[in-house]
């Protein structure tokens, strides 16, 4: 009987945060990784994730379509990750998620090898941000190419390494008054974890061919809410002060081009004004963490085992009353 480690799975995307994650549980099903990324000798903290042998970085840039068929040789599964949040340069929307994830879907049409598109919720053709109707495109590109393919669609995922919870946690380190920018918009958090078991569960072959899959957490909470939550478990009292959209959008004409935690761009306060919750038709359907039988970790029981570092005193503060 054939064990994984005869199946290659080739990662796009495989250093950055959701990949690390998505590698390591393909390491513990005994898969074959293959990490496809722009900077293979910047991919090193990967190795201690499998064992000796078990993963192999390669240099690919989804700009480049030879790079892409060549990452892809006698690959039997080819997981898209790569996305950008902003833009910079020739790293544009609709050249990584969406002509990007053309390249890699046709890629691996031609090499036979099964697909797993990571895309978001909120991908939408007719919508008003780039980064949705982007996301859009390239779901329909992996659908063309390999009809077979399986597409994900996460919330707003967290996890150690995020750009989400850190992010205002450090904001909130450094100023003692926060904007709130959709302050009702519902969002619906997911564990980066519980996003690798979904794709590794693609892999294993559990999931619908062809099927969208919504990722959500275990709550639907307002932006608000996720705030208030942070700084809490980092012990801080700050003054949210709430923006208009109208008002965001003019800030985030200057702030796109802040450095770190400040930066805002247009398109990310476009995307705030509208919820991103998996939909009613995906739970129904059973095409939800849930329905994979995996049961989605909060927010509030995952955040502080990484979060502590961004209390005054570290992980020996005491809560104050």
């Amino acid at each position: 009987m054939a064990s994984n480690l005869d199946t290659l799975v080739t990662v796009f995307g495989g250093s950055g945060f959701l990949g690390r994650s998505v590698v390591r549980a393909l390491c513990k099903r005994d898969y074959r990784v293959r990490v496809a990324v722009r900077r293979p000798e910047l991919a090193g903290h990967l190795q201690p994730l499998g064992r000796v042998g078990q993963i192999h970085s390669v240099q690919a840039n989804l700009r480049y379509p030879a790079s892409v068929q060549a990452a892809l040789r006698d690959s039997h599964v080819a997981i898209n990750l790569v996305g950008v949040l902003t833009e910079g340069g020739a790293q544009t929307f609709d050249a990584v998620q969406a002509r990007g994830a053309e390249t890699v879907a046709k890629a691996a049409a031609a090499a036979g090898a099964q697909l797993v598109h990571v895309s978001a919720i909120g991908a939408d053709a007719e919508s008003p941000s780039r980064y949705a109707r982007a996301k859009a495109a390239g779901e329909a590109a992996a659908l063309a190419a390999v009809p077979s393919a399986t597409i994900f669609r996460p919330s707003v995922i967290f996890g150690p390494e995020d750009q989400f919870t850190n992010r205002f946690a450090a904001l909130a380190r450094m100023s003692p008054v926060l904007p709130l920018i959709g302050g009702e918009t519902k969002m619906q958090p997911v564990y980066v974890g519980d996003v690798a078991t979904a794709i590794a569960d693609a892999v294993d072959g559990k999931t619908k061919a062809g099927g969208t899959y919504e990722l959500g957490g275990p709550e639907v909470l307002s932006m608000r809410e996720i705030i208030q939550t942070i700084l809490e478990i980092t012990d801080r009292k700050r003054m949210l002060i709430p923006l208009s959209f109208g008002l965001a959008r003019f800030q985030a004409a200057f702030l796109q081009f802040a450095p770190g935690a400040f930066k805002l761009t247009p398109d990310q306060v476009t995307l705030l004004e509208r919820d991103n919750v998996v939909s009613e038709a995906a739970k129904a359907a059973g095409l939800t963490l849930e329905g994979l039988g995996i049961t989605p970790d909060s927010l509030e029981a995952i955040a502080p085992q990484y979060l502590w570092r961004f209390r005054a005193a570290g992980q020996f503060q005491r809560k104050s009353a």
